[in-house]
């Protein structure tokens, strides 16, 4: 059956429907489609694992969720409430529940600002708080991310990669959000710093009761936290579902491709690995059909006619392949 458009309930969060977003390129009728048309929707409490390809889309939707792109075309419902057509005052309220990590933790800390004021900036926007009652709240927040309250003085240059992204962390605490969108929070940080950052997030969803979409090409970092993932190709979903249904069994054979590509930490065992010929198609002119086909180790004819729907083919397991059982 065709994938249901998700439906208003007490434990959902977030809902997307049906969004685009399109970036027109200058001197040129062309539009790049970096996410053309997605629905998706993430309980409270969880974390949705959002994986892919670089260049997939995967940071665009984070981004368009918080208005910091503003989508095309599609719906964002927030808590109950839709949020693509708010205006910038009542957007900059919401956005107390709804914060961001980013990917580059040298490059998202400006480098002339305290560690005080980096991360009391959120509660100064908003008017939260005396000085003191601030600088109070950072230090605690410090604490809380596994660093010395009296480094508050400090600038980002005195820290390690993994410290400034714990600062990073802590930034997007500071208004006690319910969603945190974690854009690829530690791609740029050695392995096993990694896992340190991925154990906080962790914890702190516990403590917090947070929710999160992670957004990553990692794919073991992705298994460890997420509950369910969702994975993009092109610009769009091939597949969604529960992490360790996904893991286990995937249905997509792009699913089925990158989880192949996993290393094994056993050298006694080998896994069958599934390579790809070819280069991802342009987001400026994608295949017709099933846009993975050009690449596809099981495409038919019928695949470059007929542009697959996500389809529950297990219970809470959706596939967009018209080939996948």
């Amino acid at each position: 059956m065709a994938f249901a458009q998700p439906t208003h309930s007490p434990a959902e969060l977030l809902e997307v429907r049906d969004l685009v977003k399109y970036f027109p390129i200058e001197n040129s009728d062309d539009v790049v489609r970096a996410v053309d048309g997605i629905s998706f929707s993430i309980l409270q409490g969880e974390t949705l694992g959002l994986v892919g390809e670089s260049g997939c889309g995967k940071s665009t939707v984070g981004r368009c969720l918080i208005r910091l792109h503003e989508p095309t075309s599609g719906e964002i419902w927030f808590d109950g409430k839709e949020i693509t057509k708010l205006p910038a005052g009542e957007m900059r309220d919401l956005r107390r529940e709804m914060q961001i990590i980013f990917q580059d933790p040298y490059a998202s800390l400006n480098p002339r600002h305290s560690i005080l004021s980096i991360v009391s900036e959120p509660l100064k926007i908003h008017g939260i708080g005396t000085k003191q009652e601030r600088k109070e709240r950072v230090a605690d927040l410090l604490a809380k991310v596994g660093l010395d309250p009296r480094y508050m003085l400090r600038y980002p240059h005195e820290f390690s990669g993994g410290q400034r992204q714990r600062i990073g962390i802590a930034r997007a605490l500071a208004l006690n959000p319910k969603l945190i969108i974690c854009d690829e929070p530690v791609s740029a940080l050695d392995v096993s710093v990694q896992a340190q950052v991925v154990n906080l997030l962790q914890d702190l969803q516990a403590e917090f009761g947070l929710t999160y979409l992670f957004i990553s090409h990692g794919l073991a970092v992705v298994e460890h936290i997420s509950t369910r993932v969702a994975v993009m190709y092109l610009g769009k979903i091939v597949e969604i579902a529960d992490a360790r249904d996904l893991y286990s069994e995937p249905l997509h054979p792009y699913t089925q491709a990158l989880l192949s590509a996993i290393p094994v930490p056993d050298p006694k065992r080998k896994r069958e690995r599934t390579v790809l010929t070819g280069d991802v198609p342009t987001p400026i002119d994608p295949p017709s059909g099933c846009r993975f086909r050009t690449r596809c180790p099981i495409a038919i004819e019928e695949c470059s006619k007929v542009v697959p729907e996500l389809r529950e083919l297990r219970p809470g397991h959706f596939a967009a392949c018209i080939r996948a059982e």
